[in-house]
């Protein structure tokens, strides 16, 4: 990703946290990273498409938190009670996030989660897959998709509705889904 490229999506999620994305101008993403309006005209084609960088580069953002996390622990289980709680804290530090889930202008914000989130829950999805085939080989790709497709849904419904114990929700869901673990 090239520094203006970069510069553009920061300043575009800064502005969409504020405004939403119906308030989001071109002309105010270029003020902001010091650039043309022609310059972010010229890196996204037009709105729609800088609306969706936007998207992306954030759920990267967190999934390369989460993967992290994921990796970093020996015990898949651990990893994954990491990876969830990672997500719903900075979920509750970033401000788009903030924005998009209980923010001002959620209602405009919240289909790039839902009615036009297919490419943040794939991306989402194979962070989760991954996980799965490393620690459960034996798993059929069916069920490791489903297993996958669950805890990202799952963690997005207590991301959308916050309640207790949710970490711990998203955990006993997948271990339901699993086979037990034998020590290896």
């Amino acid at each position: 990703m090239t520094e203006l490229t970069r510069a553009l999506l920061d300043a575009a999620a800064e502005l969409l946290a504020a405004h939403g994305s119906r308030g989001l101008r071109m002309a105010e993403v270029a003020a902001k990273a010091g650039v043309s309006r022609q310059s972010v005209y010229n890196e996204f084609g037009n709105k729609e498409r800088l609306l969706q960088a936007v998207a992306l580069h954030k759920t990267v953002e967190f999934l390369d938190g989460v993967r992290e996390r994921l990796a970093g622990s020996p015990d898949p289980v651990d990893g994954l009670r990491r990876g969830i709680l990672f997500a719903f804290d900075l979920a509750e530090r970033d401000a788009l996030a903030r924005s998009v889930l209980n923010g001002t202008n959620a209602e405009d914000m919240l289909p790039f989660l839902t009615t036009r989130g297919r490419p943040v829950l794939t991306l989402a999805n194979s962070v989760f897959a991954e996980h799965i085939h490393r620690h459960w080989p034996d798993v059929p790709e069916p069920h490791v998709r489903l297993v996958a497709d669950t805890i990202v849904r799952v963690a997005l419904s207590h991301l959308l509705t916050p309640g207790t114990r949710r970490v711990d929700a998203v955990v006993h869901v997948t271990e339901a889904l699993l086979p037990p673990r034998h020590a290896e």
